[in-house]
C-alpha cells in the first residue's frame, strides 16, 4: 500500500487503512479521553445556566456573568501560559488540569445538597475550570502533533472535532434529561467523572515527548510572549484568522448566553425540551467534521474554508425567529448550518496552525491565537446577558446573530481569497512571499 503526502504539511503520511489514524493506540486513547471529557463539558454548558435559572432564580445578566467567568482566564493568563507550555511536558500538565476541574465541579452538587450553594460559588468554580481549560487546551493543541508525529494532522483533527460535535449533540440532551429527572446539579457529577476518565486515558499514553526546552535566564518570559504576539500579528494568514475568530466568538457567545433563557421564558420550553433542541441543533458540528476532509480535498483548504463560511453564517438569522411548535425547526436548522461552518473552520485553522508554525513556537502561537479569539467571549457573554435583560431576549438574539451573519467577510478580504490551499509551512510562505516581491520589483522596473 502506497503512502501519500499530508496536504497540510507535505510530510509522508502513514499507509492508509480503513481505520485511518485510529490504528494508532496513543491516538485512540487521546481521542477517547477527549470524547468523554467533551461529553461532560457539553453537559456543563447547559447545566450551569439551568442551575442558575432554576435553582438560584438568576436573570440573564447573571447567566452571562457565569459564562463570562469560564472564558475570562483566556484574557488574563492566556499569553503567559502559552510561553510556559513551550517549556514543560504536556501530558502531566493536562492530567493535572483534568483533576483540578473534576474537584471544582464536584463542589457545586456538594454545596447544593448542603443547602449552601451561592451565585458567588458558581462564579469561582467557573473561573477555576476556565483557568484549567486555558492550560489544558494550549498544551493539547501542541500534544496532538506529538502523538501523531506531525502526520495526518487534518484527519486527526477531523476525528477529534467530529467526536467533539457528537458530544455536543449528546451532552445537552443528557443535561436536560438529567435536570428533569434528578435536578440540574446532579448533571455536574457526571461531568466530574468524565474529567477523571480523561486523566486515566492520558496517563496510559506511551508516546515519549521531546525534552523540555531548557530554561534560559536571558530568555525572559516577557520576550517569549512578545515573540508569539509578533508572529501572529505580522503573519498575513494568522492575523485575519484570529480577527475573524475574535469577532465571531463574541457574537456566538452573545446569543448563546441568552438562548437558554430565551427558550425557557420567551418560547416557553421545559428543561428537557431545551436540552433536546440544543442537541439536535448541534448535529451541524458532526456534519462539518464528516465533510471537512472531503471539502478541503475538493476545493482546497483556503477556498473550502471561505466558501463554507459564506454559505452557512447568514443562517444564524433564523434563530431569533424561533417560536413554539413548528417554529422550533427554525432554531434547529439555523444552528445546524452555522455549526457546519464553525466545525470545518476549527478543523482547517487548527490543522493549519499545527503544521504552519515552527515547532518551538507552537505553544506561544496557539496561546496567542486562542487568547485573542477567546478574549471576546467574556465580553460577548456579558453583552448578551445585559441586552437580554435590558431590551428583551428576542431582540438580544436578533442583535447578536446579526453580527454572526456577515463575519465571513473578514476572511473574504484577506489573502485567503487568493489561494486554493493554505501554505504548508511558514518557511514555504516566506519563500513564496520573497518570490512575489521579486516579481513585483521586476514588474515595476519594466514599467518604468
Amino acid at each position: 500500500m502506497m503512502a501519500s503526502v499530508d496536504p497540510m504539511n507535505g510530510t509522508p503520511e502513514r499507509p492508509r487503512t480503513r481505520w485511518g489514524v485510529f490504528v494508532q493506540r496513543d491516538f485512540r486513547l487521546l481521542w477517547a479521553g477527549e470524547s468523554v471529557s467533551g461529553f461532560g463539558n457539553s453537559i456543563t454548558v447547559v447545566a450551569l445556566p439551568l442551575i442558575a435559572v432554576v435553582v438560584l432564580d438568576a436573570n440573564s445578566t447573571a447567566v452571562g456573568l457565569i459564562t463570562s467567568a469560564m472564558w475570562l482566564p483566556w484574557l488574563l493568563v492566556g499569553l503567559p501560559v502559552g510561553a510556559w507550555v513551550d517549556r514543560v511536558l504536556k501530558r502531566p500538565l493536562m492530567i493535572a488540569c483534568d483533576l483540578v476541574s473534576a474537584a471544582a465541579l464536584v463542589s457545586i452538587p456538594l454545596a447544593a445538597w448542603l443547602d449552601a450553594l451561592s451565585f458567588q460559588h458558581m462564579v469561582v468554580v467557573a473561573l477555576i475550570c476556565g483557568t484549567a481549560a486555558v492550560c489544558f487546551n494550549t498544551a493539547y493543541h501542541s500534544y496532538i502533533r506529538i502523538v501523531l508525529d506531525g502526520r495526518n494532522l487534518l484527519e486527526g483533527n477531523a476525528k477529534l472535532q467530529g467526536s467533539e460535535a457528537v458530544t455536543q449533540v449528546a451532552g445537552p440532551g443528557a443535561a436536560g434529561l438529567l435536570a428533569q429527572a434528578f435536578g440540574a446539579v446532579t448533571a455536574l457529577v457526571a461531568d466530574a467523572v468524565t474529567f477523571l476518565i480523561s486523566a486515566v486515558c492520558l496517563k496510559r499514553i506511551k508516546v515519549v515527548e521531546p525534552d523540555r526546552a531548557p530554561d534560559d535566564e536571558h530568555d525572559l518570559l516577557r520576550r517569549q510572549i512578545i515573540e508569539g504576539l509578533r508572529f501572529v500579528g505580522q503573519d498575513r494568514y494568522l492575523r485575519p484568522m484570529v480577527t475573524w475568530g475574535a469577532v465571531i466568538n463574541m457574537a456566538l457567545m452573545g446569543y448563546q448566553a441568552v438562548q437558554v433563557v430565551f427558550l425557557v421564558r420567551t418560547v416557553g420550553l421545559n428543561p428537557d425540551t431545551v436540552g433536546l433542541l440544543l442537541a439536535s441543533a448541534s448535529t451541524g458540528g458532526i456534519a462539518g467534521a464528516l465533510m471537512a476532509t472531503r471539502v478541503t480535498r475538493r476545493f482546497g483548504t483556503a477556498r473550502g474554508l471561505l466558501l463554507l463560511q459564506a454559505a452557512t453564517a447568514p443562517f444564524a438569522l433564523l434563530l431569533p425567529m424561533t417560536t413554539a411548535g413548528p417554529g422550533l425547526l427554525l432554531f434547529a436548522v439555523g444552528a445546524f448550518l452555522v455549526g457546519i461552518g464553525i466545525s470545518v473552520a476549527n478543523i482547517v485553522i487548527g490543522s493549519f496552525r499545527q503544521t504552519y508554525c515552527p515547532p518551538h513556537m507552537l505553544g506561544r502561537v496557539v496561546a496567542t491565537a486562542m487568547m485573542i479569539n477567546h478574549s471576546t467571549i467574556p465580553l460577548g457573554s456579558l453583552l448578551g446577558g445585559v441586552l437580554g435583560d435590558a431590551i428583551g431576549y428576542r431582540p438580544a438574539m436578533w442583535i447578536t446573530t446579526a453580527v454572526v451573519a456577515p463575519c465571513w467577510l473578514i476572511l473574504a478580504i484577506s489573502p485567503v481569497r487568493h489561494e486554493r490551499d493554505l501554505p504548508q509551512t511558514y518557511e514555504q510562505e516566506q519563500v513564496h512571499a520573497k518570490d512575489s516581491h521579486a516579481k513585483d520589483s521586476r514588474g515595476m522596473q519594466g514599467s518604468a
